[in-house]
Formats: C-alpha cells, sequence, structure tokens
C-alpha cells in the first residue's frame, strides 16, 4: 500500500479533491477553508453559524453533507466525542491533548519509541502499523484549576534551589526511620516539598490550551 501524503494546506484540500473526482462546489470551498483558517476542532453548528456569520450563506443539511463527504474520503478529520462530532483540517494521523477545563481539543504529532511498539506487539500479537492517543489534563498541568497557582509557584522555588545549590536533581528521600540532621527544616527543604506535593498530582501532558 502507497502511503497518501499528509494534506498541509488549503491548496492542497482543494488538489486532492480534485485529485479524487470530488465537485469542488462554492460550500464546499468555504467548509474547507474556514476549517484550515480556524485550526480548531468544530461542530457542524459551529461551522455553520461561523460561515453563516461571515455572510456566506449555506443551509444546516449542506454542511452535513459537505462535512460527511470530506471525512468519508480522509479530506478532514472527523472525531466522535460523547457531545457529538467534531471536525478538523489535519487527517493524517496524529494525536490530540484534551484540556479537561477548556473543552480544547489539540492536534499533536507524537512518534513512540520503537521499543515500546515491540514490547506491545510482544504482548498482543499484533503487528503495530499505525497509532493515536488520546491525553487529557487541565490547561496548566493541574489536576483542578484550583492548583494551578500551587504548581507555578512550586516551579519557581525549585528553580531558586537550584540556582543555590547548582543540583537540578531531588536527592534521595532519607531512609525510613532516620532523623534530619536539624529539627528546622531549610528553606530548600520546604520548596522541596512544596514541589514534590504540586507535581505529583499532575498526571497526562501538561500544555496551554
Amino acid at each position: 500500500m502507497v502511503p497518501v501524503k499528509p494534506i498541509s494546506s488549503f491548496e492542497e484540500a482543494l488538489n486532492r479533491c480534485r485529485e479524487m473526482g470530488m465537485r469542488l462546489s462554492q460550500q464546499r470551498r468555504f467548509i474547507l477553508e474556514l476549517l484550515w483558517q480556524a485550526r480548531e476542532h468544530l461542530s457542524a453548528r459551529e461551522i455553520y453559524d461561523r460561515l453563516n456569520r461571515q455572510g456566506k450563506a449555506i443551509g444546516h443539511t449542506s454542511v452535513y453533507q459537505n462535512l460527511e463527504a470530506l471525512s468519508s474520503q480522509g479530506i478532514i478529520e472527523c472525531i466522535e466525542r460523547s457531545d457529538g462530532r467534531r471536525y478538523g483540517n489535519i487527517s493524517d494521523s496524529h494525536s490530540h491533548v484534551n484540556c479537561i477545563d477548556t473543552g480544547a481539543m489539540l492536534d499533536v504529532h507524537v512518534k513512540l519509541p520503537k521499543s515500546l511498539l515491540e514490547e506491545v506487539e510482544k504482548q498482543t500479537g499484533v503487528r503495530i502499523t499505525d497509532y493515536r492517543i488520546d491525553f487529557y489534563g487541565w490547561s496548566s498541568g493541574a489536576t483542578s484549576p484550583e492548583e494551578n497557582g500551587s504548581i507555578t509557584s512550586s516551579i519557581a522555588a525549585w528553580e531558586n534551589v537550584v540556582a543555590e545549590t547548582g543540583c537540578s536533581e531531588w536527592p534521595e528521600p532519607p531512609p525510613p526511620g532516620s532523623t534530619s540532621t536539624t529539627d528546622k527544616p531549610t528553606h530548600q527543604s520546604r520548596d522541596r516539598a512544596s514541589y514534590s506535593a504540586a507535581t505529583s498530582s499532575i498526571s497526562g501532558v501538561e500544555g496551554k490550551c
């Protein structure tokens, strides 16, 4: 099977339509142009509303029919979500970062290590030819909006520790039952505790939406 060249622009999307013998109606051009301009994942309703606000008259039925035709031919991306379908301009294989607090979905190209893919193949007996990953997290990396500020301040504290000590790695924790050389914690140890408490709650991928 010959790999299909990824579509990287609005013009290439139009060319792919021509190559596949698809009719390039004005409505179809409107939809493709909007998706490549917005570079977001939009619902059919959002696409309809935005086009009409731009003065590009198009009906509901035409929007749905064109989205179905374009996504079925791999010209655009269609994602099934619990709140309905979303359509995006990138159609080649890629992954997504989903922001829980904002609902935004970001496109990201992730390449997994060959050793990891081989391990998956070994465990399943299935030869991996493609993969798409969904990451989930809060927009600033915290597990709740309230933690956003604490993580930012803790990272700053860690940077202070590095600047003062020249050490960029956390020391190993003391063995169970051992005592500290001093009963009064230093500001470095307090910063380390603050940083560890904040970052231990981070899961998924940290990204800005």
